[in-house]
């Protein structure tokens, strides 16, 4: 069985904000995620893309999704 997640290995947090850059998720909320049931999962789920909105940068590094689709297109 295959746990919802709105993850996209961004995995770096806005520090005026909490969010995570890449899922809009708090800390907190990205470590108990396995251990939430299906509806809170949702319901966090549909505050992510308001959260997003007020992340105010992004990450300068190159993550690791571009990075893998990076050295794909050089291979």
């Amino acid at each position: 069985m295959s746990i919802e997640s709105p993850c996209i290995l961004v995995c770096s947090i806005d520090m005026k904000t909490g969010f995570c850059f890449g899922c809009g998720r708090t800390r907190d909320e990205i470590a108990g995620w396995m251990g939430y049931t299906p509806e809170t999962r949702r319901r966090l789920m549909a505050e992510l893309p308001e959260r997003l909105e007020t992340v105010e940068r992004k990450p300068r590094r190159e993550t690791r999704r571009q990075r893998m689709a990076r050295e794909r297109q050089d291979s």
